[in-house]
């Protein structure tokens, strides 16, 4: 049996829209592949990393630059160094961490080498799972 085909406008339908302003900022003229993966590791890096700040910040009850609230121990204390392998290859992340260690970060769990945004879970150095 012949396996159904997605139209390509149907497949990225479901992509979030990139303002124009910003791909004119990274792409100057003509690109190599190479320098197009570089641009899109750095992109997704910098996205991965923002919303690791953003459930750190959920976890803690304030945004980084505002007051810590009054009866709270535990606070940001910088980040660690975390190499995630994702489909385009390994991703060297800044993995924010909270004074007391309390925080289960969702996107990128603790030890998790595989990210969980990869679309496959294998890897040279992994088993398929």
């Amino acid at each position: 049996m012949p396996s159904k085909k997605t139209p390509a406008g149907r497949a990225r339908k479901n992509l979030p829209d990139i303002f124009k302003d910003l791909v004119e900022q990274f792409v100057k003229g003509r690109m190599t592949a190479e320098a197009t993966q570089d641009i899109s590791m750095a992109f997704k890096k910098a996205l991965v990393e923002r919303a690791l700040g953003a459930e750190l910040g959920h976890h803690l009850g304030y945004a980084p630059g505002e007051e810590r609230p009054e009866g709270t121990e535990n606070q940001r204390n910088g980040t660690s160094g975390k190499t995630v392998l994702t489909d385009d290859g390994p991703l060297k992340l800044d993995i924010p961490r909270d004074r007391d260690g309390s925080s289960a970060l969702i996107l990128i769990p603790k030890h998790e080498r595989v990210s969980p945004i990869s679309t496959t879970r294998s890897s040279p150095c992994m088993p398929a799972v």
